[in-house]
């Protein structure tokens, strides 16, 4: 069989194979398949082959990552064509043959390296190039470490684009659309660019460690933000010039292809909720299940201290502390879904990835993959980084009033707790789900304290064992507090645009005798990572309070002083600051508000065919008492249209609504999304998005 044989032609039966394997999202014209599941294809010679059958036995297959298989980063494997295959390893079946054709049924190891891919077939001394094809984690098969059970749940955290990351405050979560794209043109080169790139970075280049997820989530991770060649730059607040602010992005398709378009120089600028779904979106389209996590009242850059501390001037006005430990007011991360062969069976299943940088006793650096389990249980030397994760979501914050006479003194009433609210897009839905009872016990339970304590434990084994600088510091305990005086704070957590803030304070005496108070009420604009904007507004009250009695304060404040900022960051912070004149002890109450609706909406006609004309309404209601002015409406939509449109509206009147028409010739059926955003001079970045159904042709 060697001499004479050529072939005529080798067809891939990519849609075929696409879908079975499904990849047919990603491409159409190439052949794109997943580990450990047989794919067939369908060799054609240019004459009959049964008198070379004898020679079967030096026929062959031969796969390989690269055109120099000799080299240590590239890949070769040979094996041959026989008549049952085997499903462990590489291997090639005859299912069916004619005169002039072999259709054969080939099969991956579970545990190939994933990659791009060269068919070779080997017929007696020559070689014969069949064609190229990409292999991806699957977890639709059991024997792959990244296998998921529940089609639901794979058809969320593979295959959906449309996703959902949670912002705001732990009492008024906003939920903002992001467009994975994942399967978008040219998407899975990019995201095999990356990963290359992350390997060099990290100097771990054996093509071998491409077949662990763990191994590929680290190389990834390192490339968002926390090394020379990321593909982020992180936003330091109010750094927008020559870039685009974080939230502004809609998706991660523009963002990854302006990385390559520039010749690999980092994209300009993003944030932790930036990071996550760009990680978010590579992660999915290499096959490992992932979805973007987001926990309020985040303690970051802890070194994983269980104790983090806030300071505030005397007026209530929080203080900037550098790059310092901060608590954010939330912060967005990644879960990745697989069993993880070098640890317990235990810690399999979700495992926490933080492509944020932070500072950890190896420097600058993004954390994980930690396994969820073992941040819950407190088990804090488990690798990667669970002792980071867990000092992030279980540190108490202990409050400080900075005195005019440069002295420190505790602020009482307002110990704040970590790790609140720590939420998901829910599987099929876009509502919100709570994890937190993936991550930690009911706060105050006894085990909680038992957690603790071992965490407690291991770090301080960890820090005596080890070299590390890494200082961890004990489980903190609450400053004696003087339990006399209570403040009560209440105020809407979120707003309607228009709408005036409405605190309410209730001061309780319970001394046992009359007191003299001073207290002062502010409103300050901040970044969602601690750092303070802007002190927007204040007022002070001075009253005596009788014994056992309760003073009421009911105060207004037009949206007028903070709207410029609220529409900027969507995020302000309501404190009562109250001394007592007696004492000199003080108290801190405080409460974040943010934006909670968009004042665009989307409709959509009842009935759009793929490949037929179609129309959606934008609406546009400005519900202030004062023009909208310079507003621009950014449009975009997997399947819908191509690329992100922009229509200019400029000026919207007061109580008014503006109308537009959005022209689409849907080219994808089933669930599709429509995400608009606004940005005028009053707002900035409002999003609003329309899920609907396209029939097939």
């Amino acid at each position: 069989m060697g001499q004479g044989l050529s072939i005529q032609k080798c067809d891939f039966m990519i849609p075929e194979n696409n879908k079975n394997h499904h990849t047919e999202e990603i491409s159409t014209g190439r052949l794109i398949v997943r580990r450990g599941q047989p794919f067939t294809i369908t060799v054609s010679f240019s004459a009959p082959v049964h008198n070379y059958l004898q020679q079967m036995k030096k026929t062959f297959l031969i796969v390989q990552t690269g055109p120099h298989s000799s080299r240590a980063d590239e890949i070769q494997i040979e094996f041959p064509i026989s008549s049952l295959g085997d499903q462990k390893q590489w291997s090639a079946a005859v299912e069916e043959q004619d005169p002039n054709s072999w259709t054969l049924r080939l099969t991956t190891p579970a545990d190939a390296s994933i990659g791009h891919y060269t068919l070779l077939l080997h017929a007696s001394r020559s070689t014969r190039f069949l064609g190229n094809f990409t292999l991806l984690f699957n977890p639709w098969c059991r024997d792959d470490v990244v296998f998921l059970g529940n089609e639901a749940q794979r058809q969320e955290y593979i295959l959906n684009q449309d996703g959902i990351i949670y912002q705001g405050a732990e009492n008024a979560i906003l939920a903002q659309p992001w467009d994975f794209s994942q399967f978008e043109e040219d998407m899975v080169d990019i995201c095999f660019i990356l990963l290359a790139r992350g390997e060099r970075s990290q100097r771990e280049q054996d093509p071998a460690q491409r077949k662990n997820p763990v191994h590929v989530c680290r190389a990834v991770a390192a490339m968002l933000n926390c090394n020379e060649f990321r593909i982020l730059t992180e936003c330091e607040p109010g750094q927008h010039n020559n870039g685009t602010p974080p939230s502004k992005w809609l998706g991660s398709s523009p963002i990854l292809h302006q990385w390559i378009v520039s010749n690999f120089q980092p994209v300009r600028y993003g944030s932790c909720w930036v990071f996550a779904a760009v990680l978010c979106s590579v992660l999915r389209c290499l096959g490992i299940p992932t979805r973007v996590v987001t926990g309020f009242t985040w303690a970051h850059n802890t070194k994983s201290s269980l104790s983090v501390d806030e300071y505030y001037d005397e007026d209530g006005t929080l203080l900037t502390q550098d790059n310092s430990a901060r608590l954010w007011t939330f912060h967005v991360w990644n879960e990745c879904w697989m069993a993880r062969t070098d640890l317990l069976p235990q810690y399999s299943g979700w495992q926490a990835l933080d492509a944020t940088c932070q500072e950890t006793s190896k420097g600058l650096s993004f954390c994980g993959p930690a396994p969820v389990h073992a941040i819950k249980e407190g088990d804090t030397q488990v690798d990667y980084d669970v002792c980071y994760f867990f000092a992030a979501i279980n540190a108490k914050c202990h409050v400080w009033i900075h005195k005019a006479d440069d002295t420190l003194k505790p602020a009482f009433g307002s110990t704040k707790y970590t790790g609140n609210n720590i939420s998901t897009k829910s599987v099929g839905s876009e509502r919100c789900e709570d994890i937190t009872q993936n991550y930690k016990y009911p706060e105050g339970s006894l085990q909680e304290k038992k957690v603790l304590d071992k965490a407690y434990r291991n770090m301080r084994e960890l820090e005596t064992t080890t070299s590390s600088s890494t200082q961890f510091i004990s489980i903190p305990t609450a400053v004696e507090e003087p339990v006399n005086i209570f403040i009560h704070f209440q105020s809407s957590s979120s707003l309607q645009l228009g709408q005036d803030i409405t605190l309410s304070t209730e001061v309780f005496n319970h001394s046992g005798r009359e007191k003299t108070i001073h207290l002062v009420l502010g409103i300050q604009a901040l970044h969602y990572n601690g750092v303070p904007i802007a002190q927007l507004w204040k007022e002070e009250f001075h009253f005596d309070l009788q014994c056992d009695s309760v003073n009421n304060l009911q105060v207004s404040v037009p949206y007028t002083w903070f709207i410029k900022e609220l529409g900027k960051n969507h995020l302000l912070r309501l404190t009562a600051v109250l001394r007592d004149e007696d004492s000199s002890y003080m108290y801190l109450e405080q409460e974040e508000i943010s934006i909670c609706d968009c004042p665009v909406t989307i409709e959509f006609p009842e009935n759009m065919v793929l490949y037929e004309p179609s129309t959606a309404k934008i609406s546009l209601q400005n519900p202030l008492m004062e023009p909208l002015e310079q507003c621009v409406i950014a449009v975009t939509g997997q399947g819908l249209i191509h690329r992100q449109r922009n229509y200019r509206l400029g000026s919207v009147q007061a109580e008014s609504t503006q109308e537009l028409q959005i022209f689409f010739t849907p080219t994808r059926a089933g669930p599709r999304r429509l995400t608009a955003r606004l940005s005028c001079l009053q707002l900035q970045n409002l999003k609003s998005c329309r899920t609907t159904n396209i029939a097939a042709a």
